[in-house]
Parts: C-alpha cells; structure tokens; sequence
C-alpha cells in the first residue's frame, strides 16, 4: 500500500473537527436559536445536542482505543464490530452524505459570498469555490490541511472580534431584562406562525455534528488510538464552550426582536465585523474542504472490501498516499449535484445518514460492553450508559428533526444491507458477529433450562449421522438433506480408525459445506476410533451435556454381522438417551424413485384402536414421513392391515382421527384386510415405506421388506421426546 504522509491530532483530527462544528449555524442561526428559546431554553437546545455528540464522540473514542481502525473512520469501526455488511450498509449512505454535505457546504458558502458581493453571478461563484477546494484536495491532503491553518485563524480572529465587543459594552443589555425561557414565535420569513422548542432544536442540531471529520482521516493518522479521542472530544468540548459564550453573549448584546428577524446580528454585534464576514466565508469553505478530503477516503475504503462496483479502481492510492481515482468520482458527484442548483429537498436525508452513523457507532460499543468478551478491552473505558444514551439520542433527534426523512434513511440502509448480505464479500476483517450470537443462544439456552422439560412443540430434527467412509453418505445425502429440511440440523460424527484423519476430516467438510449451501444447517467432527460401537456410545452420552444435542441418530443397514450387533447396542444407547433411531435401507435399484409418495405403516394395534396423546412408536415416523411430504411435495398415504371387517372400522377411525389431530388433511389412508405378509407385495408403492423399528432390530427382516416392497424402506423409533400431535 503507498505510503504517504502521517498526520498528528492536531492537524489531523482537531482542527478539521472544530472547524466543522463552528460553520454556518454558529454565524447565522445562533442569534435566531437564542431569540427563541431565551436564555434557559437556549442553554438546553445547544446542551442537549453537544450532549448527544458528546456520547458518540465518548463511543467513538472508547472503540477507537480498543481495534486498530482501519481507512473509513466509522466506516471501518462498524465493520470491525458487526461486519462488512453492516458496515457497508452504513458506509454508503454515508459517503453520499458526506459527498452531498460538499455541496451544501459550496451554497453556503456562494450565499455568504453574495452577501458581500451581491453583483456575482451564483453559478460561477459556486464553481469558483468547487475548483478551488477540489483543486486543494486533488493536490493532497496536506495542502488542505494547510489551508485550514489559514481558516482557522480567520475564524479566531472573528471570535476575538466578538470578545473585544463584549469587553468594550456591547452587552447592553441588562441581565434582568433577559428572557430566560422564550416565546418560541418562530421565523420572519414564515410571518412568526409560532414554533416548538424541538423545531429549534432540529434547527440547531446540524451545528453539533462533524464530529467525524477527523476520523475519516483514520487510515492517515500517525497514531488513531490517540489522536481520534484526544482531537475529537477536545474540538467537541472547546466549541460547546464557544456557542455557549456566543449565545449568552448575543442575549445581552441585542434585543429579542432584532436577534429574531436579523440572521447576521453577530456580524453587526461584533467589533470589527470583516473579520466575521471572513470567518462565515471561512467557515463554510473549510466544512466543505473537510468534506472533500473526507469523503474521497470513505469511498477508497469501501473499495478495499469490495462492497462497489469496480472496487479494485476506487481503492488505488497514488505513491503519496492520495486516494486520486476515488476523489475523482466524488467531484463528479459533487458538480453533478451542483447543477441540480437546490438540493433542499434532500439535505434532511443528507443529516439522516449522518445520525444513522452516530447511532451505529454507539451501537456498537453497547454491542461491545454487553457481550463482555476479552478481546473488548478499551483503553478509555465507560459505562453502558453512555452508549445507550447516545444511540437513543440520534434516534430521537432523527424523528425530532424530520421523521418522514429519518424513516426513509433507515430503509435505504436496509436496502444496502440485503443487497450486501447477498454477496460474498471478503471478510478478512475481524468482527464480534460470532460473539453476539453466542451471547444470544447462551441467553436463550438459559430461559429454555427454566422452562419445562417437554417441548413437544419446539421439536425439530437434530440428525447424527456416524461416518465411517464418507463415499457411503453420498448415496443418502439428499434424503437426509430432506429430513432436517429446512429449520433442522444435521451433525456429522467422523469415526476414523487411523491415527491420521485428515482424509477423512476434509472429506466430511466438504459434505458440511454442501449440506450448508442447500439451505441445512450441518457441522462436523471427527474422533479417533478403534472400534465403531464403543467410540460412536461415548460420542453420543458426551453430547447430551450440549444444549443443542443431537436427537436422532441415522444409520445405513448394516452389511455384515458384526454391525449388526453393534447396532443392536447402538440403537438401545440412542433410546436411553432419548434419541431417536431412523435405520435407513435403500432399495438397490429402485432408490428413492421419483419422490412422490411417501407410505407409513402403522402396526395392528386391535383390540385398542383409540386416540391419545401417546399414540406408541407413531410420533417419529409420522413426523419423518410430514418432513419428505412437505419437500418433495409428496403424497403421504397411511397404511394398516387388520384381519377382520369390524377391525377394519375401528382402524379406519384411527387413521381419520390421527391425520386429523395431526393437522394432515392431505394423507390418505387405506386399511386392508387379510394378511400383513401377502399385502407386502400388494400394498400401494411408495418412493419410500416408513415403518416402526423392531425391538430389538431385526435386520433380515429390514432386508426381506425392502425386497418384497420393491422400495426404499425407513425403520424408524421414537426418542419419547416427539409428539405428532402437539
């Protein structure tokens, strides 16, 4: 990466911070804010909004000591926190608001200069002030850094001329006579049709932010840990001393009536007023440099992580560090933007962006202070209050100032964020994602430890699937698939007899990764072991003290005799634990033919034939047959065999209530009469027949249905922890 030149805290943060906050409002708005409020109300307005960038500048601060920030400022600290997507998500709009501020800034600055030479032509003054300040930026960042010296002195001189003022009697105005909470009466130009004190306040608030123009400047700063806190919250707090100064000083310096209706009366106050002309010039001028330096670097971050097209262009940096091709599409916008003449109509949206900002950086230190992790240890630290306040006062001061434009910034964000969430976007960068979502399923795993121990109703399928040769879960791949489908889970336990499983173990990922990307939710182990049934027993009793602990075990049919006992004992481990056992057996041509009918068989229960909540080993395989209905869009068809007509009646009332409770309309039922061993042969064929495990597993058996059913067969035993009825 070039290498350019390193900026300190004063240069880098403090100065282009204060000299944003200390713009327009400071020159043509306080005087109108205090003839309002009055003294008391005046003091709350201005307190209230440095209160709340106070807290997000103490978030900022706090955060900045903790990661080694990045290019992007708030950009790279959302993205370190709650990734790139968020931090995408924010970052647009943020770029744009601080690529548009330019050009309010540039109309600021025109009506200011018209004010002194009312002759100008508008247009050319706004695109005398576009070339210069990108010109400035162009060159390099030092240079406008350079500048800003000159406007910073302009802009003391101009407070100097107001404290001579008030040193030689322009506070005339006795302290009696003051206000202390105002008419709030309103504007000239709207005839004074009365307002609220949160107008005023939405009025005033723009003045407290840009409390971000140092940190754009993240990725040029020698030393951001130090300089981002220490140049931001001494800029905030020096100009809330100065409005405040400036505020009380106008109150006693000029009547109610004329600090309503004359928006420069801090020009006319003054001592020497040029040099307040200069500094309202000076201050509009410098906002918009900060701007243009700022904004460029936001847009070559976002190109770092390609989150825009053509990203690999936007990130180039010149030998000297210069971000040249980003601040090429940021002057593009901005003179597009100043063609358009009135950007009015948008420039709430453009404050919008920037509260989302704010309360995403408090939002991240709360996120931070509550999860708790270790890697959270900020130098400056501070209480959650903090935080929370501070995100809920960008909140509120979002809805105060123009709901209709704070909704619609939330949902441009949003917007960002699902496109982003779509794409895979390189996340090289750290984040606390995992973190929170642990902190939510501890939470969560807690408040269901409290709750009863049945949750029959909160059942989904939790498959283990042991794995001796991974070539031998290829062939039933999408029928597991199809029954964890979608909202379940399937854990794969690698049991391999070599001291090496490393082939196994990436083959066993390579499944977990393709379960994944349909949509399944998988994760893989692998353990050493010797011998199958002993290693796989103490995998399954290890993993009830999980919280999300495997609930049904699938095995394959067993091919030698020797698994055939180690089943016998697996499947009575798996009932003791409360898990239940599906033995899948495929039929070796027919598969699972053109999954469009899934069979279940029910054993003949006469004489009982009746309905209750415990309907015996019923509960699984009618869970297990609903799962394939619903995904292969299937026909689920009930069936029985009975061995006389008035069973039959019996068994038939079963089958229409079960369907029935079970909230299963669509299956069919069928009940046949005779014997159980020729009705194999005869039944309707299914894609896949599901029937109740014997106890214990007789696998001959298994072998001769399959075969006589020409079908797929799934033998299937309850955990005793399932209910088809709830």
């Amino acid at each position: 990466m070039p290498k350019g030149t390193k900026y300190g805290t004063f240069a880098g943060v403090f100065v282009p911070t204060l000299l944003t906050i200390l713009g327009v409002i400071m020159y043509l708005r306080t005087g109108w804010v205090v003839g309002n409020a009055g003294l008391i109300g005046s003091l709350l307005v201005i307190g209230l909004a440095f209160g709340i960038v106070t807290a997000t500048g103490l978030s900022m601060s706090s955060i900045t000591t903790n990661i080694r920030i990045g290019a992007g400022g708030a950009y790279s600290i959302i993205s370190q926190s709650l990734g790139l997507e968020v931090g995408g998500a924010v970052g647009i709009p943020l770029y744009l608001a601080q690529a548009l501020a330019v050009t309010m800034y540039i109309f600021g600055f025109r009506e200011g200069w018209l004010w002194v030479f009312p002759d100008h032509t508008a247009l050319l003054v706004d695109l005398s002030a576009f070339v210069l300040i990108f010109g400035i930026a162009y060159i390099s960042a030092s240079l406008a850094f350079r500048v800003q010296y000159v406007i910073l002195a302009v802009i003391v001189t101009s407070l100097i001329s107001v404290a001579v003022a008030a040193a030689t009697g322009s506070m005339v105005v006795p302290f009696e006579e003051i206000q202390l909470w105002g008419d709030f009466p309103g504007a000239p130009e709207d005839n004074f049709p009365g307002v609220s004190f949160w107008v005023v306040f939405a009025v005033f608030f723009p003045a407290a932010t840009g409390i971000m123009a140092g940190a754009n400047m993240s990725g040029e700063l020698k030393n951001p840990r130090t300089s981002i806190p220490l140049g931001t919250m001494s800029a905030i707090g020096l100009s809330f001393v100065i409005y405040v100064l400036i505020a009380i000083w106008l109150l006693r310096s000029a009547p109610t009536e004329e600090l309503l209706t004359n928006y420069t009366v801090m020009i006319d106050m003054a001592y020497w007023g040029a040099p307040v002309v200069a500094g309202l010039l000076g201050a509009t001028f410098s906002s918009a440099l900060a701007s243009a330096v700022g904004a460029p670097r936001i847009l070559q971050a976002l190109g770092n992580h390609d989150i825009l097209p053509a990203s690999s262009w936007m990130s180039q940096r010149t030998d000297a560090g210069e971000p040249r091709n980003a601040m090429m599409i940021t002057g593009g916008l901005v003179l597009a933007a100043l063609m358009v003449r009135d950007l009015n109509a948008i420039a709430p949206l453009i404050t919008m962006f920037f509260l989302i900002t704010y309360t995403m950086i408090n939002v991240v230190v709360f996120v931070e202070q509550t999860l708790g992790l270790v890697s959270f240890r900020p130098i400056l630290r501070l209480p959650r209050t903090v935080s929370f306040a501070g995100a809920a006062g960008c909140l509120l001061a979002m809805f105060i100032v123009n709901p209709t434009f704070g909704l619609a910034a939330l949902a441009i964000v949003v917007v960002f964020y699902g496109v982003l969430v779509r794409r895979t976007l390189d996340h090289s960068m750290a984040d606390v994602r995992s973190g929170l979502f642990v902190s939510l399923a501890e939470w969560a795993a807690k408040k269901v430890k409290d709750l009863s121990s049945r949750q029959e109703r909160a059942w989904k399928p939790n498959i283990l699937v042991p794995i001796r040769d991974a070539d031998t879960l290829r062939g039933s791949f999408l029928f597991v698939q199809d029954l964890a489908a979608p909202k379940g889970a399937v854990n794969l336990l690698g049991l391999d007899s070599k001291d090496a499983s490393d082939d196994l173990a990436r083959q066993i990922e390579d499944i977990t990764s393709a379960f994944r990307k349909r949509g399944v939710f998988a994760s893989s182990a692998v353990v050493s072991a010797d011998r199958f049934a002993p290693s796989l027993t103490a995998s399954i009793q290890t993993m009830q003290g999980a919280f999300f602990k495997p609930n049904i075990l699938f095995l394959p049919l067993p091919d030698d005799d020797e698994l055939e006992g180690d089943y016998g004992h697996l499947v009575h481990t798996a009932s003791d634990q409360q898990m239940g056992t599906c033995i899948y057996a495929p039929h070796r041509r027919a598969g699972l033919g053109q999954r469009e009918t899934v069979n279940v068989w029910i054993n003949d229960r006469s004489p009982d034939w009746k309905v209750s909540m415990d309907i015996g080993n019923l509960d699984l395989p009618v869970l297990m047959a609903y799962k394939l209905k619903r995904n292969w869009n299937a026909e689920m068809r009930l069936l029985t065999v009975v061995r006389s007509e008035e069973q039959a009646d019996d068994a038939r009332a079963f089958l229409h209530t079960l369907t029935d409770l079970a909230r299963m309309p669509e299956a069919t039922a069928e009940v046949h009469v005779g014997d159980f061993e020729s009705y194999l042969e005869e039944a309707p064929r299914g894609d896949v027949n599901i029937f109740g495990l014997m106890d214990p597993p007789n696998f001959a058996r298994m072998r001769e249905i399959v075969t006589r059913t020409r079908t797929s067969g799934l033998f299937v035993r309850d955990s005793g922890t399932e209910s088809a009825l709830a």
